[in-house]
């Protein structure tokens, strides 16, 4: 089933049910939210995106760059989801968004980067071990 970003079928401003005079546009197409996993290696993916530019998203998360201090950041493994605040099946499926809160080699993480739209999981020391 596709995913639609247009504004045609949506209701008027004033609460009134709009008549659209044409059907979908190739410009208006989506596509589904990668749910980034936490896995034993990192899986990038490539995708092809309007204008022929690519966009990377990370299928499988084991790595994460975390800033430790203001100018140091270490690579570390990622143990862990602790818990993800966009949705509470987030953190029990071991998905990784941003926002989400994970357990690292250095300590507990809070991830600062879209892994599904970005290609990188960056995260932010919380505490350290």
């Amino acid at each position: 089933m596709s995913v639609y970003h247009g504004d045609i079928f949506k209701k008027k401003r004033t609460g009134g049910k709009s008549h659209p005079n044409r059907g979908k546009r190739k410009y208006e197409m989506g596509r589904p939210p990668t749910l980034t996993r936490l896995g034993g290696n990192n899986v990038v993916e490539k995708i092809r995106v309007r204008g022929g530019g690519l966009k990377l998203r990370v299928v499988q998360a084991a790595y994460a760059n975390v800033a430790v201090e203001k100018d140091r950041v270490v690579k570390a493994r990622i143990l862990d989801v602790v818990e993800n605040p966009a949705s509470r099946e987030f953190g029990r499926m071991k998905i990784i968004t941003r926002g989400a809160l994970v357990k690292t080699e250095v300590g507990n993480a809070v991830v600062t980067s879209k892994p599904g739209s970005n290609g990188v999981v960056n995260a932010k020391l919380v505490s350290a071990r």
